[in-house]
């Protein structure tokens, strides 16, 4: 079937069939960067990509046994189990991020899921890191509606939870969990009213069609996600997925622009796996409509490339920090 052209409606399409995102993914390689970036700039500035940093607040030991991650407790990877961290010690991580020009603060904790404890402690981070000015995100593992609810209060920005890949495929990644469970945390979400960061990775062995249905299952989701971290697998000695084949780097490009075009006002973020790309392929991404990365040497346990490599890539291509306060605008005006 021909891929469906270009929409600029105002409300986004929830009911994306496969076969059409097949098909985005099936165009010339020119004509699907024209329809992602044409759709990008309607939404969004093209020079401004939003900033985040992401810190590890508890690292290690995690029950589950997600095949791409260091931090699962049964795989031998060199990443030892820690303690939740302090209070204070975030928030000097939080005010260097900012320092640096981060607008956005991520948080994460290897758990399955937290405890309310901790919950009340990650609360207080939350609320610490907004008074820096910053926005705020955490990604904790499961939640339920009344977790949700608690950090709605404490005034969190985003909640990430990743639907890692395919419904299909998910299986070969994750057995310690299912695909509903994940639905159900980011149904949580959304109902307390928290912006849902969901993405995926690829490069774990997945098909082309799984990247087809990871796309599928985000763009039907009843919202789509506010923001969409696509990311490039980091193969880390002693997960099983260490040992899949890397993604040709047009394929990871034309899977940035698929989620463009199929969530138009999601924020796409080019995200893990940068420090292994080009910046020709960093470029290539841009231009297919991602536009916000994590900044700072470290993402959870994995390395990124360093600040004043990203600050040398922006100037080279003339980009700029997205402001906080970014809203998007069907109207965007045209430079």
């Amino acid at each position: 079937m021909n891929a469906p052209t270009a929409e600029f409606s105002s409300t986004p399409r929830t009911d994306w069939t496969r076969d059409e995102i097949a098909a985005l993914f099936a165009l010339p390689f020119p004509e699907l960067i024209f329809r992602a970036q044409s759709i990008h700039r309607r939404h969004f500035a093209p020079d401004e990509v939003q900033i985040s940093t992401l810190l590890s607040i508890k690292t290690g030991g995690c029950p589950e046994d997600c095949a791409y991650c260091p931090q699962a407790a049964q795989y031998d990877t060199g990443v030892k189990a820690e303690k939740l961290m302090a209070l204070d010690a975030v928030l000097a991580e939080a005010r260097a991020a900012r320092d640096a020009g981060a607008t956005r603060f991520c948080m994460g904790a290897a758990w399955r899921s937290p405890k309310d404890k901790d919950l009340d402690t990650v609360c207080a981070m939350v609320e610490g890191v907004k008074a820096l000015g910053l926005e705020s995100c955490v990604t904790l593992g499961m939640l339920s509606p009344p977790q949700a609810q608690r950090l709605k209060q404490s005034g969190l920005d985003y909640y990430n939870h990743n639907i890692d890949t395919s419904p299909e495929y998910y299986g070969q990644i994750i057995s310690t969990r299912t695909y509903q469970d994940r639905l159900d945390t980011l149904a949580a979400v959304r109902d307390a009213g928290v912006n849902v960061c969901c993405g995926g990775i690829v490069g774990m062995g997945e098909s082309a069609d799984d990247r087809v249905g990871m796309i599928h299952a985000l763009a039907t989701l009843p919202d789509h996600p506010q923001s969409v971290p696509i990311n490039a697998l980091v193969a880390v000695a002693g997960t099983p997925a260490a040992l899949a084949k890397p993604l040709d780097p047009i394929d990871f490009v034309r899977t940035i622009a698929v989620a463009r075009i199929t969530m138009p006002r999601a924020v796409v973020r080019l995200s893990a796996g940068r420090e292994a790309m080009n910046q020709e392929t960093q470029a290539l991404c841009f231009l297919a409509g991602a536009n916000s990365i994590f900044y700072g040497e470290k993402l959870l346990t994995t390395p990124n490339p360093q600040t004043h490599a990203d600050a040398a890539l922006f100037a080279k291509l003339g980009l700029k920090s997205m402001p906080v306060s970014h809203v998007e605008n069907d109207e965007f005006p045209q430079n």
